[in-house]
């Protein structure tokens, strides 16, 4: 029999996938049109987003591995159960409000709230020795999830503050390459003290590439920020690979 943390990660899981599909029975406004409707120069291009049906995917297969007989007894997944499950629970929470009201202060609050529940896993998988299942099935879809959240919270507390008014006219391109930059070196610092991690710095740099896709065809100095936050990135993951044991698997 399942117990009561399995079942909210399962749960949790499949609650993230639905939400996202309430406009389709004429509930709220897609995320999508929501977040045009207050797009900044660190907003991604649109195609981005589709990555969320491998982070999906990601998290069933986790929700799906930490459920079996075989599972219940890993110390780590023992230990990510909760996080995890509050994490998923973030992303419907978020999903649904921003749906109904759009992307203010109270989303960018669930979303930092989501965040550092993925924060949580995020340093458990640095501290633990990790099985082959646990780095294909939780390592790998976690991380890559965590590394999405990093970017969207700083994109959503940006948007939020465009849902508000607050609005830095001329000045938006210098702020929007250094909060670019900021993102950047928290990405290359996180990298470092993880021991690296490879689906993180590929993820971050897949939403890199696509502000300098959008904001960056706009702005040179967002463009060029983009540049430099993605060197960052590569030089904290090749920091942090340098830091962890020769025996390490290569997927982390």
């Amino acid at each position: 029999m399942l117990k009561t943390p399995q079942i909210a990660v399962v749960a949790a899981a499949a609650l993230q996938i639905l939400t996202p599909m309430l406009p389709r029975l004429g509930v709220g406004d897609p995320i999508g049109s929501q977040s045009s409707a207050v797009r900044t120069l660190i907003t991604p291009a649109g195609w981005a987003f589709s990555i969320w049906g491998a982070l999906f995917a990601g998290s069933v297969i986790f929700a799906i591995f930490q459920a079996l007989p075989s599972q219940r007894a890993s110390v780590l997944l023992e230990r990510i159960r909760w996080p995890a499950a509050g994490a998923f629970l973030g992303n419907a929470l978020w999903a649904v409000y921003t749906q109904l009201y759009g992307l203010s202060a109270l989303s960018a609050g669930i979303i930092l709230w989501t965040l550092g529940c993925l924060i949580i896993v995020y340093r458990t998988f640095s501290n633990g020795t990790l099985t082959a299942g646990e780095r294909w099935c939780a390592f790998l879809p976690l991380s890559a999830l965590t590394a999405w959240l990093t970017v969207a919270t700083t994109v959503n507390i940006a948007a939020s503050l465009s849902y508000h008014g607050v609005n830095a006219g001329s000045a938006a391109p210098a702020i929007s390459a250094g909060v670019t930059i900021v993102a950047g070196i928290i990405a290359a610092t996180v990298l470092i003290r993880g021991r690296g991690n490879v689906p993180y710095a590929v993820v971050f740099l897949w939403a890199l590439s696509a502000i300098y896709a959008a904001g960056g065809q706009v702005a040179a100095l967002v463009a060029a920020a983009t540049v430099v936050s993605a060197v960052l990135v590569v030089a904290g993951l090749i920091g942090g690979l340098r830091r962890r044991p020769s025996s390490s698997a290569v997927i982390g």
